[in-house]
């Protein structure tokens, strides 16, 4: 048995002649928050969506406790349910109420009983405080509660790691906090969490790693205190004064 829940090795990703991953190696231990920072083209969302499998790779392994994700007979729908993912644009079912969206997994996937599914889902939705919301189609909820019900779903699965892809980038400023408080609930719990984000000061508190990607390669991959206080690389201080210090940087102006 692996010692990494996911390891990724010379993993790499073209669209066309565009080359958008370029070697990755890196892995993700039981337990671990890897926040993944980068400017926009930099590949952390396509790293995510290779990991789940939403994009093929041109090259290069992904393994879930030791086997390739890739391989033949590997059950990837059961590895999404234990990989589970949670997109910027929350990519609910909008024909359905936010209960269902929350049970459906359960019974097509995991064979649950429709009252057993219900429990479980009704207790996750309470615990990310949209209990009072079940009877609601997307449409008629915020972006904030549209993605709070998003993870809620994914946590019904039962997932031993979710995948956030810029969770909080769709929603409108004060939305934003309601979401991040439940992902550092679910840190404090001890969830694994790769989580692609452009919210430092989120990464900063509540990592247990920080990746900085630029250019479809991994740059940095330390704790948030080395990679905030004390980066390496060139290219890492250089983005984080940009982000961090909009006002003085010229080509933001």
């Amino acid at each position: 048995m692996s010692e990494f829940i996911i390891s990724v090795n010379h993993l790499q990703k073209n669209f066309g002649e565009n080359q958008v991953l370029k070697d990755i190696d890196f892995y993700v231990k039981k337990g671990e928050i890897i926040s993944i920072i980068g400017s926009s083209g930099s590949g952390k969302s396509t790293l995510l969506r290779c990991i789940n499998l939403l994009e093929k790779p041109t090259s290069g392994t992904i393994s879930f406790h030791g086997k390739d994700i890739q391989s033949k007979g590997f059950s990837l729908s059961e590895y999404r349910s234990k990989v589970g993912m949670v997109f910027q644009t929350f990519n609910l079912f909008n024909n359905l109420t936010v209960l269902e969206n929350c049970v459906v997994g359960q019974m097509s996937v995991s064979k649950i009983d429709r009252k057993t599914a219900e429990e479980k889902a009704l207790r996750i939705l309470a615990s990310v405080g949209m209990a009072q919301y079940i009877d609601a189609k997307p449409k008629q909820i915020s972006g904030g509660q549209k993605q709070r019900v998003a993870i809620a779903r994914a946590l019904a699965m039962d997932p031993e790691v979710l995948l956030f892809d810029e969770p909080t980038s769709a929603l409108d400023p004060e939305m934003v906090g309601e979401v991040l408080n439940v992902i550092r609930d679910l840190a404090i719990s001890g969830l694994t969490m790769l989580i692609v984000t452009h919210e430092m000061n989120f990464a900063k508190d509540v990592s247990s790693r920080v990746i900085f990607m630029d250019d479809g390669v991994i740059v940095e991959d330390s704790s948030p205190e080395k990679i905030f206080s004390d980066p390496e690389n060139d290219r890492t201080r250089a983005f984080l004064k940009r982000i961090l210090n909009p006002e003085k940087d010229p080509g933001l102006q």
